[in-house]
């Protein structure tokens, strides 16, 4: 995925820095420190647990993969770990973890790990924004926290994105459905819940985000003054992400009960006409069945008696279609 960047941020712009300046960078006060991870390797481990002294149990959370967002509290530093969506085949949902250290002066980004499945450049989007934005003067972060919510809200847009192009795709489902177009039932809803399934993990991703900046929130002692207005604007802007994809949700959900329901009712009707064909055919299969071989042989045909047979069978037939009219079965 590539090599550890570390970038010092200052009043004068930011310098990228080899790793093992890590350290000296750390005694400038005046030095805001951003250390990206693409992969924990063991150089990665060395520098968060030698250099900027990451607790123990903060390591071994950037070294596993986690499936549920989380925010860890320790004496000198808080770990935040966040998801974003990438799509796979068959509406499948990767969910790429991100993970945070914010120190007093620095904020370490941890990447993955990654199903291979996943391009690893996909991991480092809202970094690589982030970084774009820093070299190009456009974001000059003084604290720890001003860093990671830009981080946060890149990957905020990452998700309002994720849901602007299902959205886009549900249109186009819901035009289909209007336009009255059934084609394969089975296939058109797969369509229809695999685009659901994509709401329904944007939305876990941005409800379970908020979560976890809410317990930050609630540390105010933890954070400072200054910062409190940044952790309040991402919790808001997740749980913007949780309504947009709830409200996109009920949409897609209205348009998959209004195209089962015209599908069932066309089964419905097929159903009854089903029922009068086999209705008006019953009795004619039971007195043919009955009568057949005795009224129709091959020497000798009894006429009077077939002709009184095929009456009856008239006769019920139409009586059994003037029933099942009234009964408004067709």
């Amino acid at each position: 995925m590539g090599d550890i960047r570390v970038l010092a941020v200052t009043q004068d712009g930011v310098e990228i820095h080899p790793v093992s300046e890590v350290e000296a960078l750390l005694r400038d006060p005046g030095t805001l420190l951003w250390v990206d991870i693409p992969e924990c390797s063991a150089e990665a481990v060395a520098l968060l647990t030698d250099v900027l002294e990451c607790h123990p149990l903060a390591v071994r959370d950037c070294l596993q993969r986690n499936r549920v967002p989380r925010v860890r509290i320790y004496d000198h530093q808080q770990l935040l770990i966040l998801h974003g969506p990438e799509r796979g085949p068959s509406g499948h949902v990767h969910y790429i973890e991100l993970d945070q250290i914010i120190g007093d002066q620095y904020v370490v980004t941890v990447h993955g790990p990654l199903n291979p499945a996943v391009d690893p450049q996909v991991a480092l989007r809202e970094t690589e924004a982030v970084r774009r934005r820093l070299e190009s003067g456009r974001l000059r972060p003084g604290t720890p926290y001003e860093l990671s919510y830009a981080i946060s809200s890149a990957l905020a847009h990452t998700l309002e994105s994720f849901i602007e192009e299902l959205t886009r795709e549900v249109w186009l489902l819901e035009q289909r459905v209007t336009g009255g177009h059934m084609g394969n039932p089975e296939e058109f809803l797969e369509e229809l819940f695999q685009a659901r399934h994509g709401l329904l993990a944007v939305r876990t991703m941005g409800g379970l985000g908020a979560e976890v900046y809410g317990r930050i929130a609630a540390l105010e002692k933890r954070v400072a003054p200054h910062d409190l207005p940044l952790v309040a604007d991402i919790v808001d802007q997740l749980t913007r992400i949780r309504a947009l994809a709830d409200g996109e949700r009920e949409y897609l959900q209205g348009v998959i009960e209004f195209y089962r329901a015209r599908a069932e009712t066309k089964m419905t009707i097929a159903a009854e006409r089903l029922a009068v064909i086999a209705v008006v055919t019953l009795p004619i299969t039971a007195l043919s069945s009955i009568y057949g071989m005795n009224i129709i042989v091959n020497e000798h045909t009894q006429l009077p008696q077939l002709l009184a047979v095929l009456t009856v069978m008239v006769i019920m037939s139409a009586s059994l279609l003037t029933w099942a009219k009234r009964r408004g079965w067709w």
